[in-house]
């Protein structure tokens, strides 16, 4: 009962534009949740990131999982086009990446501005964010759609054109040194 409480107060993350703050912080959402969520909720909460690892991970949540596996063959398939680019090679151990993925991989590699590319990706994550929306609004699943959502957004409102380049360049140092630590 409480959750329902919680989450009939939460601020929409609908319909917000570009240039208008957020309603509510990741930290300040975090805070909130361990007034009204057990511990292994939190858990959930506090691992869930928009940087899934490279050996995909079972979560016990549905909605976690789908976007985990969402999201790594979305970064697999930019740095397989992104290796094929350079002329590098690219190893995927046979592992199969749905041609959606190397489609929108494609179009965003096609894109000559970083940021633009960015925020192309960023809508494609949402859309499919979207479609992963609970039908229960007053579930735990809800939870994670809405932190989640909060991460999406908070993460595209961070990015400004210098700091974009630095880090460009060190993702992009990164890709072509090999590191494999996570799913690009």
């Amino acid at each position: 009962m409480a959750e329902y409480y919680f989450i009939s107060q939460l601020p929409s993350l609908d319909g917000l534009s570009d240039g208008m703050p957020l309603p509510i912080t990741e930290e300040y959402f975090i805070g909130l949740c361990k007034s009204v969520l057990k511990d292994s909720k939190i858990n959930e909460l506090n691992n869930l990131t928009l940087i899934p690892p490279l050996i995909p991970v079972k979560s016990k949540s549905a909605l976690i999982t789908a976007w985990n596996k969402f999201e790594r063959y979305l970064r697999l398939s930019i740095a397989k086009i992104r290796a094929e680019k350079m002329k590098k090679p690219f190893n995927l151990q046979n592992e199969f990446l749905p041609n959606e993925y190397i489609k929108i991989a494609t179009d965003a590699m096609e894109i000559d501005n970083p940021l633009e590319s960015e925020k192309f990706l960023t809508e494609y994550r949402l859309k499919f964010l979207e479609s992963l929306r609970p039908m229960d609004s007053f579930s735990e699943e809800f939870i994670y759609y809405y932190f989640l959502k909060l991460k999406l957004l908070e993460r595209i409102r961070k990015f400004n054109v210098e700091e974009g380049e630095i880090a460009y360049k060190n993702i992009y140092h990164s890709i072509v040194s090999g590191n494999k630590t996570e799913a690009m």
